[in-house]
């Protein structure tokens, strides 16, 4: 399982589309996502002050588009989705507060 964080009203253009992807994608090229164990650290280092938001649960044997495991900040590897993200993927929708 691994999951993706976004804004509600961001999220809300693609609700019942076939596929979604970030703000950031067209300049990044890829979809930031995170281990379930990424997740909290993600939230205090780029979320801290930022309710609510959206948590995507994914299953990443359903996803269409590539995965690679990749280093970042600290050299800690992060999964990136090298492609949109297709709905079928999206197992579980949480909403934090």
């Amino acid at each position: 399982m691994l999951f993706h964080l976004v804004k509600p009203d961001y999220w809300k253009r693609y609700e019942g589309q076939k596929s979604y992807a970030p703000e950031t994608f067209a300049e990044e090229g890829f979809i930031h996502l995170s281990t379930q164990s990424q997740v909290a650290g993600v939230l205090e280092r780029y979320y801290q002050n930022i309710r609510p938001l959206v948590l995507l649960h994914l299953d990443e044997t359903r996803f269409e588009a590539p995965l690679k495991f990749e280093p970042s900040t600290g050299g800690e590897l992060f999964p990136h989705l090298y492609g949109p993200l297709n709905q079928e993927s999206i197992v579980r929708i949480e909403e934090l507060f």
